[in-house]
Protein backbone atom coordinates (compact mmCIF):
# COMPACT_ATOMS: atom_id res chain seq x y z
CA UNK A 1 0.00 0.00 0.00
CA UNK A 2 1.25 3.49 -0.77
CA UNK A 3 1.18 6.43 1.63
CA UNK A 4 -1.29 8.09 -0.74
CA UNK A 5 -3.64 5.14 -0.13
CA UNK A 6 -3.28 5.59 3.64
CA UNK A 7 -4.28 9.24 3.23
CA UNK A 8 -7.37 8.31 1.22
CA UNK A 9 -8.48 5.43 3.45
CA UNK A 10 -8.21 7.53 6.61
CA UNK A 11 -9.54 10.71 4.94
CA UNK A 12 -6.45 12.36 6.39
CA UNK A 13 -5.17 15.89 6.21
CA UNK A 14 -1.59 16.23 4.95
CA UNK A 15 0.89 18.48 6.76
CA UNK A 16 4.08 17.55 4.94
CA UNK A 17 5.69 14.83 2.87
CA UNK A 18 3.50 14.75 -0.23
CA UNK A 19 6.66 13.83 -2.15
CA UNK A 20 6.67 10.49 -0.26
CA UNK A 21 3.15 9.48 -1.33
CA UNK A 22 4.51 6.80 -3.70
CA UNK A 23 6.47 5.15 -0.88
CA UNK A 24 5.28 1.60 -0.27
CA UNK A 25 4.32 0.67 3.31
CA UNK A 26 3.92 -2.96 4.31
CA UNK A 27 2.52 -2.73 7.85
CA UNK A 28 0.92 -0.44 10.40
CA UNK A 29 1.54 0.01 14.12
CA UNK A 30 -0.67 1.96 16.48
CA UNK A 31 0.74 3.09 19.82
CA UNK A 32 1.21 6.06 22.12
CA UNK A 33 4.20 4.37 23.76
CA UNK A 34 7.36 5.16 21.83
CA UNK A 35 9.22 2.43 23.74
CA UNK A 36 6.89 -0.12 22.09
CA UNK A 37 7.48 1.50 18.72
CA UNK A 38 11.24 1.15 19.19
CA UNK A 39 10.88 -2.46 20.31
CA UNK A 40 8.57 -3.77 17.60
CA UNK A 41 8.57 -1.58 14.49
CA UNK A 42 10.72 -1.80 11.40
CA UNK A 43 10.90 0.40 8.31
CA UNK A 44 8.05 0.36 5.78
CA UNK A 45 5.60 0.76 8.67
CA UNK A 46 2.99 3.48 9.13
CA UNK A 47 3.02 4.78 12.70
CA UNK A 48 -0.40 5.75 14.05
CA UNK A 49 -0.47 7.61 17.35
CA UNK A 50 -2.34 10.05 19.51
CA UNK A 51 0.88 11.24 21.15
CA UNK A 52 1.56 14.72 19.85
CA UNK A 53 5.15 15.75 20.53
CA UNK A 54 8.49 15.96 18.69
CA UNK A 55 9.65 12.68 20.26
CA UNK A 56 7.27 10.85 17.92
CA UNK A 57 9.13 12.25 14.92
CA UNK A 58 12.52 11.49 16.46
CA UNK A 59 11.45 7.91 17.13
CA UNK A 60 10.15 7.51 13.58
CA UNK A 61 13.39 8.95 12.19
CA UNK A 62 15.48 6.47 14.22
CA UNK A 63 13.56 3.63 12.58
CA UNK A 64 13.59 5.21 9.11
CA UNK A 65 9.78 5.38 9.01
CA UNK A 66 8.29 7.50 6.25
CA UNK A 67 4.78 8.15 7.57
CA UNK A 68 3.20 9.24 10.85
CA UNK A 69 -0.56 9.53 11.25
CA UNK A 70 -1.87 11.49 14.21
CA UNK A 71 -5.31 10.22 15.22
CA UNK A 72 -8.36 11.73 16.94
CA UNK A 73 -8.03 14.96 14.97
CA UNK A 74 -4.75 15.94 16.60
CA UNK A 75 -2.95 18.67 14.68
CA UNK A 76 0.86 18.71 14.66
CA UNK A 77 2.65 21.85 15.79
CA UNK A 78 4.96 23.83 13.54
CA UNK A 79 7.89 22.33 15.46
CA UNK A 80 6.70 18.80 14.67
CA UNK A 81 6.11 19.63 11.01
CA UNK A 82 9.53 21.27 10.64
CA UNK A 83 11.27 18.30 12.26
CA UNK A 84 9.35 15.85 10.05
CA UNK A 85 10.34 17.78 6.93
CA UNK A 86 13.97 17.74 8.05
CA UNK A 87 13.77 13.97 8.63
CA UNK A 88 11.91 13.19 5.39
CA UNK A 89 8.72 11.96 7.04
CA UNK A 90 5.17 12.41 5.79
CA UNK A 91 2.79 13.70 8.49
CA UNK A 92 -0.95 13.12 8.31
CA UNK A 93 -3.85 13.69 10.70
CA UNK A 94 -7.17 11.86 10.76
CA UNK A 95 -10.33 12.46 12.75
CA UNK A 96 -10.62 8.70 13.32
CA UNK A 97 -9.68 7.11 16.62
CA UNK A 98 -6.64 4.83 16.76
CA UNK A 99 -8.66 1.59 16.76
CA UNK A 100 -10.79 2.65 13.79
CA UNK A 101 -7.76 3.90 11.85
CA UNK A 102 -5.91 0.61 12.30
CA UNK A 103 -9.09 -1.31 11.42
CA UNK A 104 -9.64 0.61 8.20
CA UNK A 105 -6.06 0.00 7.08
CA UNK A 106 -6.29 -3.69 8.00
CA UNK A 107 -9.58 -4.01 6.13
CA UNK A 108 -7.90 -2.62 3.00
CA UNK A 109 -5.06 -5.16 3.24
CA UNK A 110 -2.35 -3.57 5.38
CA UNK A 111 -0.85 -6.06 7.84
CA UNK A 112 0.31 -5.59 11.38
CA UNK A 113 3.97 -5.96 12.36
CA UNK A 114 5.42 -9.26 11.19
CA UNK A 115 2.83 -9.62 8.45
CA UNK A 116 0.09 -10.73 10.86
CA UNK A 117 -3.37 -10.85 9.22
Amino acid sequence: MKISDVKEILEAEVYCGEDLFDFEVKSAFGSDMMSDVLAFVDDQTVLLTGLLNPQVVRTAAMLDLKCIVFVRGKKPTEEIIALAKECGISVLSTECRLFVSCGRLYEKGLCGIGGAR
